[in-house]
């Protein structure tokens, strides 16, 4: 039997019976007729030499031999110089060549081998169609791609500003939990229902776990697709749109159930291929532009006719809870299932064409936080040793979600929202009490540098990563990791003004160079910082993670060390301060400013009522539990004076409202010192934090007093007192504390406010005396200027008078200490403060009185000035000038230059300012995103630092 009639009959039983054995036969029949014996690249599973279309461009050249031959030979050109090859005999059947080179002869041989192979390519495609698919390959399927529509998906999750997300080489899904996403996956061929197996597996960590929640399987269950809509081709790279619509799978009669989740959300057309290393296609990235008419090697050739898909014109309408679910119906009953749902990972299958399959995955509004992987796992059924896993390119940020009830940091409030996690920059404050100053500060938490840093950051903490989906553990790690002190963080605290080895804290305009340098310095603590600092990176962390945050600064901020409730200063019998005490063991410390933090969430761990605000405060003061971390505290505890609640709130507690006390060596006192009367409220005088309904590049007005959130009204109050002598729990330190009999004071002493002084401008400090006394009363008093940090320790003294004088009865005195230039200039250190201390004491009565004072220097104010509208894409020119207040040269003189959107953070180095000089420097930048864009300046010299500007442009298209 000829090899031609052993396949026919092979082919005819095949056809015949279609069992099992059948289709192999036929499969293998097929494999026999088969003309192309050299390696094809297969499209679907199909060989590209029998893609409908390709016989049109069909070469009959290329024909030359006949089906069944091992190899085609080229053949000669048909003429009078064409050599016949007479050794090379066909099948039975073939023509034989003529010793004679005949044109005609040479015709008829290539006409016979394209007519036969015509037939075979029929016969082929007939006898394919009766194959089912699941008997088409044996081996797992295999992913080509896989597209995670990061764009699209950030416009739904509130995460479209991130840079990560545009990045225009491999756009990485940044996701909030308790929300659904999409993403697609392509095979090597379409999936059989029955027999192919795919698994969607999302890994947290480095041993990622199913009973700690930071290992996901997703198994794909086609019983519970919703409205998936097959089509027989592939469409990646075909710049159709993956909008989802309401068409029923014609593969299969079931339908998506009720309840199921459902799609709220357009997908926008695809613009690329991302590049393989085993298919070598290319993806830039997908958006919504329109896409060049160009076919994708991947793609079926000729002209397909596409079925007609919906398409949502409009926005998507979700409901309040931010998450897309339920019954178009509104079953109460099947509504109440979904939300149990809601409480796991859920995957659906959106839609098919073809190979590509889009999934629909809903992440728990309690799933850990962090950067997370996908794998997907695919094996025929019953053969899961013979399984195939892909692990996709882009890394996975899932982040907590403001906007989802069911999360522990919802937030209610849209102008919140906006404002404590979508802002980039606000304003920490800084100066006196009476004097608040507002820094400008860029947060950048959507620049490419920060989610990377906070991930690491979080690897760097300890904090296991189940516990990762809590806010109140993840705050605290946030407060123990940013200080760099004893846990090796993210930035080195400095106070004492000496930063040649780094960069000085007044230089910073936010916090993505300091993020930056972390991560390219390869995690090594950046130098330097102080606490406003080290707060305007926890907003940058903490709104990059999802948890809203505000800047809060505590003026007259108290650092007790001994658990007294109070800040004990000592001066000696001529009104020096003794550093440390007598017994050189008090550290107490009083702070001009303390800036903290405050996170938003709800406190499950804490009775009813106690959620809301927490303080977190990320300067090293204190050690707790071996690490220096503090909170998060409530809010709400601390106004009550709750201080049993985790966590830290005796340590908060006593920074709002410990009492300040001054004692003066006094001999005739049993242990050497005597209390000097002063203010007991001075401490937790005012509270601040940005507004979020103004701003105000000019001066102060967007400030925000909240200090009735933190303290009752300023009135002593037995609860207070019940607080504190809880606190203290020694009684009978308490007779250290109580004032001397005041019944026989008959003096009064007030020391006279300051005006604000301008940097390099003479000023007096005033204390006011009356005697109220019908005797004329013999006072010695002091009046100290010194200039200091602003933790309030002294950096050195300024003026000093001091002096004995009599007061007549009934009159008034005012001791007067007049301060120069020349005599601070050179004292002064950060922040421009100047300490006032007056001190009094009536020898008649034994009176003593002391009281104290912080002052700031005003700086000059920098300009900042555009030249032009900024447009993106297009160069702009920027100006910032200012005149040198001092009458020497300004030295080592250098400018830091930021704003989201318009200039990453750079510094330029200028020359030297002569004495008095206006000093203007022009430069360049170009814009990259449109809107109202913030620029922070800041210029820095040896002689005079912390000169700050900032302006607000509107960048358009």
């Amino acid at each position: 039997m000829s090899s031609m009639d052993k396949m026919s009959t092979s082919m005819t039983s095949s056809i015949t019976g279609m069992g099992l054995g059948g289709i192999t036969g036929l499969t293998t029949a097929i494999s026999t007729l088969s003309c192309m014996r050299e390696q094809q690249i297969t499209i679907g599973g199909m060989s590209s030499n029998y893609v409908p279309g390709l016989s049109a461009n069909y070469n009959i050249s290329s024909f030359c031999q006949r089906p069944g031959q091992s190899r085609r030979w080229p053949i000669a050109k048909a003429g009078p110089t064409a050599q016949p090859r007479p050794e090379r005999s066909h099948s039975v059947g073939a023509l034989k060549l003529s010793s004679r080179n005949s044109p005609s002869t040479q015709y008829t041989h290539n006409l016979i081998c394209k007519l036969a192979d015509q037939n075979e390519r029929r016969r082929h495609q007939e006898t394919i169609e009766l194959i089912p698919q699941s008997y088409y390959s044996q081996t797992p399927l295999k992913v080509e791609l896989t597209e995670f529509y990061a764009r699209d998906n950030g416009k739904e999750h509130h995460t479209d500003q991130y840079e990560l997300v545009n990045d225009t080489v491999l756009p990485n899904p940044v996701l909030r939990r308790g929300q659904n996403f999409f993403f697609a996956v392509r095979f090597d061929r379409i999936n059989d229902k029955q027999q192919d197996v795919i698994r969607i597996v999302f890994n947290l960590g480095p041993k990622p776990c199913v009973t700690k929640g930071t290992r996901v399987v997703l198994p794909v269950n086609w019983s519970t697709q919703q409205s998936v809509f097959q089509h027989s081709r592939d469409v990646i790279g075909m710049g159709m749109g993956m909008a989802v619509s309401r068409v029923q799978d014609t593969s299969s009669a079931t339908a998506a159930p009720t309840g199921t989740i459902t799609t709220m959300s357009a997908i926008s057309p695809i613009s690329g291929i991302r590049e393989t290393a085993t298919y070598g296609c290319r993806r830039s990235s997908f958006s919504s532009e329109p896409v060049p008419q160009q076919q994708s090697p991947l793609s079926p050739h000729g002209t397909v006719e596409r079925p007609v898909i919906e398409r949502h014109s409009g926005p998507p309408q979700h409901p309040p809870t931010g998450r897309s679910f339920g019954s178009q119906h509104g079953s109460t009953q099947n509504l109440a299932s979904v939300a149990h749902d809601m409480e796991k990972w859920d995957l659906s299958v959106q839609r098919q064409d073809g190979n590509t399959i889009t999934f629909q995955v809903h992440v728990p509004a309690s799933a850990p936080v962090g950067l997370w992987n996908c794998w997907v796992q695919t094996h025929r059924l019953g053969q899961r040793e013979n399984r195939h896993d892909y692990k996709c390119d882009e890394d996975i940020y899932i982040l907590f979600n403001p906007w989802c009830r069911d999360d522990s940091v919802y937030l209610d409030n849209e102008s919140s929202k906006n404002e404590y996690v979508l802002n980039e920059q606000g304003k920490i404050w800084t100066g006196t009490w009476r004097q608040p100053k507002g820094r400008k500060w860029i947060f950048g938490q959507f620049d490419d540098v920060v989610l990377p840093a906070c991930i690491y950051l979080l690897e760097r903490s300890g904090l296991e990563h189940s516990e990762r989906g809590n806010p109140v553990r993840i705050t605290r790690a946030i407060s123990a990791m940013i200080n760099a002190k004893g846990d090796d963080g993210l930035m080195v605290g400095r106070y004492d003004g000496e930063y040649k080895d780094g960069v000085a804290p007044h230089a910073w305009t936010g916090s993505v160079a300091i993020l930056e340098r972390y991560l390219t310095n390869g995690g090594r603590p950046v130098e330097y910082g102080q606490c406003w600092v080290f707060s305007g990176l926890v907003v940058t962390i903490c709104r990059a993670l999802g948890i809203p945050c505000r800047s809060v600064t505590n003026y007259v901020s108290a650092h007790d060390t001994n658990g007294t409730f109070t800040i004990d200063k000592f001066f000696d019998k001529d009104g020096n301060e003794v550093p440390n005490g007598p017994d050189e063991d008090c550290y107490d410390s009083c702070w001009n400013f303390h800036v903290w933090n405050d996170v938003w969430m709800q406190r499950p761990d804490l009775p009813q009522g106690y959620g809301g605000w927490q303080i977190i405060d990320s300067t090293p003061q204190e050690a707790a539990e071996s690490v220096y971390m503090c909170g998060p505290a409530s809010l709400e505890a601390v106004r009550r004076g709750e201080i049993g609640f985790q966590y830290d709130t005796p340590f908060v507690y006593s920074q709002l409202n410990s009492e300040l006390c001054h004692f003066q060596e006094e001999e005739s006192s049993d242990w050497g010192f005597v209390r000097m009367a002063s203010n007991q409220f001075e401490v937790g005088r005012k509270i601040l934090t940005k507004n979020p309904c103004s701003e105000d590049d000019e001066g102060d007005s967007d400030l925000l007093e909240i200090t009735h959130e933190y303290k009752a009204a300023e009135s002593p109050s037995p609860e207070r007192h019940a607080v504190i002598a809880s606190c203290r729990g020694v009684q009978r330190l308490q007779q250290y504390y109580e004032f001397p009999d005041r019944s026989t004071e008959d003096v009064v002493f007030d020391l006279v406010d300051i005006e604000p002084i301008p940097y390099g401008q003479p000023f007096d400090c005033t204390m006011n005396i009356q005697n109220k006394s019908p005797e004329d009363r013999t006072i010695w008093c002091v009046l100290t200027a010194s200039s200091c940090y602003y933790t309030g320790a002294i950096s050195a003294r300024i003026r000093r008078s001091q002096g004995e004088f009599i007061v007549r009865a009934g009159q008034r005195e005012a001791l007067k200490l007049h301060v120069t230039p020349q005599e601070y200039m050179d004292k002064l250190v950060d922040h421009a403060m100047v300490k006032i201390y007056a001190m009094a004491y009536v020898k008649q009565t034994k009176q003593a009185w002391s009281e104290e004072d912080d002052v700031t220097l005003d700086k000059p104010k920098l300009q900042v000035q555009t030249r032009s509208p900024p447009t993106i894409g297009q160069e702009c020119g920027i100006t910032f000038s200012f005149q040198n207040p001092l009458n020497v040269h300004l030295t080592d003189c250098y400018f830091t230059f930021e704003g989201p959107g318009v200039q990453r953070p750079r510094q330029i180095r200028f020359r030297d300012v002569k004495p008095g000089e206006f000093l203007s420097y022009q430069d360049k930048f170009v814009p990259t995103r449109t809107g109202d864009r913030n620029i922070v300046v800041t210029f820095s010299s040896r002689q005079i630092d912390e000169i700050v500007g900032c302006a607000t442009v509107n960048v358009i298209g």
